[in-house]
């Protein structure tokens, strides 16, 4: 073999590991992108979700507020229907 033909063997290898980092680098990169929009998913599902908690939490102390204004409407009915000589 002739230095020729080696120099050329030695561009082609050189070219086809080039190739072969280049698709592997290439399917890094998919699957880097690919999670980075699965974490910004769930970033995002976790604000919403605290945000609905929030929500439900404060809509809870109203109607337990509700609930305990309608126990104390109650009581006080029952109490007026026994002073009159009445049965609840």
């Amino acid at each position: 073999m002739d230095a020729a033909t080696v120099t050329a063997l030695g561009v082609l290898g050189s070219a086809l590991m080039a190739g072969l980092a280049a698709m592997y680098g290439s399917r890094i990169a998919g699957r880097t992108q690919q999670e980075g929009g699965v974490i910004g998913g769930y970033n995002s599902l976790t604000d919403q979700l605290q945000e609905e908690r929030k929500e439900l939490r404060a809509d809870l102390a109203a109607l337990r507020l509700e609930l305990a204004t309608e126990k104390a409407e109650t009581a006080r009915l029952k109490l007026l229907v026994l002073q009159l000589g009445g049965t609840p």
